[in-house]
Order: C-alpha cells, then structure tokens, then sequence
C-alpha cells in the first residue's frame, strides 16, 4: 500500500490543562508508521476562550494556552525532523501570539525552520459583525456585556495552511474534530463536496478530540469497566484510509483501552440528534455508523455519512459574569453534617441582603443539590466527615470577597470543630450560544516564517 493511501492523526490534549506527557507517546508511534501523520491539540473550551480574551486584554502578547511551551517542548524538533504536522487550537483569543512563541521555541531548541499557518478571522468581537448575531430561532441579539465571541470556524483555512506548506497551524476557535479533518483532506486529496468522506473524516475527529475520553479515561468505572494501567493512559492514534474507512486505536506501550464500548461512547459524546450532528464542514449522520474490532485496542469504524452543512456558524459568546466568592471549611466526628448544616445558616443570615449564597455539604448533597438548597433540605444525613462549601456571585468584587471572609471567621464563631478554611474570589465568565451567516465570516491565513 502507497504512503498516501493511509494517513495517520493522533491526540495531544483534549482540552487545556491535559497531561503534559501524553504528546511524546504519541509522537513516537506516528515516527514509527512512516507514514503521513499529524498530531492534533484542543485545549479551547468555551469558558477557556472567554478567559484568553480577558487575558489579551491585560497583555496584548497574552491570550493563548498558558502552557504551549510546555506542550510543544518535549515533541517539536521531532515533529519537524520527521515531517509530523502539528494542528492546535491553542492560539486562542491571540494565534498570531502563540506563533510568535512557537517560533522562538524552536529557536532555542535548535529545530529546523519553520512554517508556522495562523488562521485568523474566528474573533468577532469589536467587529460590525456582533450586530449580526442571531439566536437559534434566527432573532437579533443585543449583546452589550460580551467579552469574547468567536465562530466555529472549520477546516478549510486549515487546509489551505497545510497547501502552503505549514509545519505548524495555529487557530483560535475551530470546531474541534475539523483539527484533524484538515490533515485527511491535505493528504488524501479528498475533494472539499464529498459529503461522505468530510464525515468519515469528521468523525474521526471526534474521536480525537477528547483525548483519553475514547482510550478509557471517561470510560474506567473499577469493578464494571476495568481500564488497565489507568496511571499511563495511551492517547488515541487513528489510521485514516484514502476511502474514509479508519481503525481508531493508541499510543504503543502505554495504558488505557480501545474497544467498541469505548469508541460507542466517545461516538456519542455530545450527540444531541446521531443523524443531524452540526458542524461547520458537514452534517454528520451517525445513525449507521458500524464498529469491528480488529485486533487488541484497535476498532475499525465505517458508515459515516453526511449532509450539507448549515448555512450558519455557531458562535460562543462570553459575558461578562461579575465575580464568584467562595469559601470551604470541614467538620469531622459526631454530628459532623449538622454542624455543616448550622454553619450554612450562619453565613447565609450574615450575608442576607448582600449577597444569595449557595451551600454544599460534599458527600451529602453537592452534585445532586441545588442554587436553593431544598435537595439538601430533603436529603439531609448524619455523617462522621463532611466538607461544607458555600458560593455566591456578585458583579462586584468587594461584596463576592464577603463569602470567604464570613467562612473564615467560622473558625472561632463557631459551630464547633470546622478547620481547614480555603476561600477566594475570581471572576466570572457565563457563557452562550449564537449564530451568524457563514458568508459573513472571513477566514484567512498568514504564514509566520
């Protein structure tokens, strides 16, 4: 079989803050096919976005993955000596930032030189365009707190950063499995209508796109769904065919497992309707998507099919949340819920008027509870340990620090026995979702040398 009729993509991160050394298993088995291969980062989730442009806005030169040096470090130079592609999203709120810091990177690592494909044109804020946003129903929105928004943007600008030659690409807001789409329609040649290879494609991006979510991170539950050597979990490696069919499997020589549970549960990931899954390259339909394992940790996926596009992109807006104030203390021995339970009320009394405060005893009711505490109120048990954290938000920041500072004098205005007091306050970003036409979002690519 010739190079060009299989193309491998691998998983570096699943979103910001993911293991720092998963990369360089993964970079060593894509060495290892000899093939065409690339190597996909997401590290962008919504409020992660909202965050970067609060960050830019402090710093011009800030706004990216706070840890991209890190990331790229142990895998670059043999990224660039072996011709593996790197596609991230850790641009951010500031692409051209983040390229500027790659480039340096490589300098002082002593790699190659480098063509580095910044893809521009997902950041609208600041632009005529936020008077175009609509909501779902297609109504106009007013947004006067925003912070961020930034469209979906999908693979095609990516695509045209690979033709030019890029090593690198580095985006902003992209939908995610587009991030390893790119690389398939690079290599493979597909053309840009075929509906059914832009979802086989698609799909295996979504695969990819949560890392250890499809190798048994999300997946491990001891006793019902064991997951071996959970400690070095293998990131996901999938091997793409000319004809869209591909093998999902992992890193060699590490932990974790690729099966068809894993790989049905990863497909379903935030599916809302399996046969109209929307994104800004293809409608997926997975309504006859068919799994067969072929070996140990290797699952082959075939059945993928697709509809047009949409004709909007989705946007992620950010607004501006105030500040969120918190503060935790423990009780422990006899009792222990009920004196949990008595130190809520006393805070909630002392802040009244000031602040609403919501309340969780963490192994009573913290998930399942609710902003009013009623789920406590119905489930309310004794316990021998019991770690109460109480929240609340305000849109100014001295009345948010009132949480923590009222939880902290806990300590000797009782009830008895709290310790371990932690607190702070951040800001708050709430996100939402709106739409714009897709004619009138203009990406672009610039090549950084």
């Amino acid at each position: 079989m010739a190079a060009t009729d299989i193309v491998f993509a691998g998983s570096g991160a699943g979103f910001s803050g993911d293991r720092l050394d998963a990369p360089a298993p993964v970079v060593k088995s894509l060495i290892r096919t000899g093939r065409p291969a690339a190597i996909m980062f997401e590290t962008l989730g919504e409020r992660t976005l909202a965050l970067a442009q609060l960050a830019r806005r402090e710093n011009p030169d800030k706004g990216y993955e706070p840890l991209l040096e890190r990331i790229l470090a142990p895998i670059l130079d043999a990224c660039l000596r072996h011709n593996i592609k790197i596609l991230g999203n850790f641009g951010a709120a500031n692409p051209m930032a983040a390229a500027k810091v790659i480039a340096a990177l490589g300098r002082r690592l002593g790699c190659r030189p480098m063509r580095i494909g910044v893809v521009t044109g997902d950041d609208l804020i600041g632009t005529s365009l936020m008077a175009e946003l609509e909501d779902e129903a297609g109504r106009p929105l007013y947004l006067a707190n925003a912070v961020s928004a930034n469209a979906y943007l999908g693979a095609a600008p990516l695509v045209a950063a690979l033709n030019d030659g890029a090593d690198i690409v580095v985006t902003g807001r992209v939908a995610d499995p587009s991030l390893a789409l790119a690389p398939f329609i690079h290599y493979h040649g597909w053309n840009a209508d075929d509906l059914r290879l832009l979802a086989c494609g698609t799909l295996a991006g979504h695969l990819l796109e949560c890392g250890a979510q499809v190798t048994g991170g999300y997946y491990a539950d001891p006793g019902f769904k064991d997951v071996p050597d959970p400690h070095d979990i293998g990131f996901p490696i999938v091997a793409m065919q000319r004809d869209g069919s591909f093998i999902v499997g992992k890193a060699a020589e590490t932990g974790g497992l690729v099966d068809r549970h894993t790989v049905a549960e990863q497909i379903l990931y935030e599916i809302h309707d399996p046969s109209r899954y929307l994104t800004p390259d293809i409608t997926l339909d997975i309504t006859a998507v068919e799994l067969e394992e072929r070996g140990k940790n290797e699952v082959r996926v075939t059945g993928a099919a697709g509809h047009p596009r949409p004709d909007r992109l989705k946007v992620t807006v950010g607004l501006d949340g105030g500040w969120l104030g918190e503060g935790e203390i423990s009780y422990a021995g006899p009792n222990a819920a009920a004196r949990a339970r008595l130190a809520l009320e006393v805070v909630r009394r002392r802040l009244e008027g000031e602040i609403a405060v919501r309340g969780d005893i963490i192994g009573v009711a913290s998930v399942f509870n609710d902003d009013r505490g009623e789920w406590l109120q119905q489930h309310m048990t004794a316990c021998s340990d019991a770690r109460l954290r109480i929240a609340g938000s305000s849109p100014d920041r001295a009345v948010a620090d009132r949480v923590a500072e009222e939880v902290l004098a806990l300590y000797t205005c009782g009830p008895a026995g709290g310790g371990g007091v932690r607190g702070g306050t951040r800001r708050r970003i709430a996100t939402m979702s709106a739409y714009i036409r897709r004619d009138r979002v203009k990406a672009g690519v610039e090549i950084l040398t």
